[in-house]
């Protein structure tokens, strides 16, 4: 089986981080480290570009190792958006490398960043996409903010959302950014941790 690495120049939007360091759009003093940084120290030094296609390269690698353990056919699309690596795998028959609610991916996702800095000796923040699995779930999202956000705005009322995942408060907690009238918190601990969208007072 092959799977082919193509490294991409697209204009597509870099899609939100899932780790700690960025864990939320908005930053609560709960989430922050001792010394007042997000996340782990030293976990947001900037990086050259050269560095992040040395991560894609060493990821692409990794996964299609993967596959040709597992038997899968899919692509391996590579790319640099923004201050990160992107590596996404296309193609074949990919729903049990996503799982249920993206919770394979997330996994690969950490086992692929672990792969990255054992190679590099930098921590990864890396983002791994399967199946587009991630470009769907961010639209859906954006809907979804944007719809409670007009409610909340109407209503005057605050209104908690479903648990998500950091990746899931990220995209929503952008979006409601950009949006008057209202602003975003999160609330509870993982796995029930969900954002709260409230009207300005």
């Amino acid at each position: 089986m092959s799977a082919p690495q193509q490294h991409t120049t697209d204009s597509t939007p870099a899609l939100p981080d899932a780790d700690a360091a960025s864990d939320d759009a908005l930053v609560e003093a709960a989430d922050l480290e001792a010394d007042g940084t997000p996340g782990a120290p030293g976990a947001a030094a900037p990086r050259g570009e050269a560095l992040l296609v040395q991560e894609g390269d060493v990821a692409g690698d990794y996964l299609e190792r993967l596959l040709d353990i597992l038997d899968v056919d899919g692509d391996i699309d590579l790319d640099v958006e923004g201050d990160r690596a992107s590596v996404a795998i296309v193609g074949g028959r990919l729903d049990d490398l996503i799982g249920q609610g993206g919770a394979t991916l997330e996994a690969l996702q950490e086992l692929t960043r672990l792969a990255v800095a054992q190679s590099t000796g930098v921590r990864s923040r890396l983002m791994l996409d399967i199946g587009g699995f991630r470009a769907k779930r961010r639209s859906d999202l954006t809907a979804l903010a944007g719809e409670t956000a007009r409610r909340v705005s109407g209503s005057g009322q605050p209104e908690r959302l479903s648990p998500m995942n950091p990746f899931e408060r990220k995209v929503v907690h952008d979006v409601i950014a950009g949006i008057a009238g209202v602003h975003s918190e999160s609330e509870g601990e993982e796995p029930n941790r969900r954002v709260v969208v409230l009207p300005d007072r």
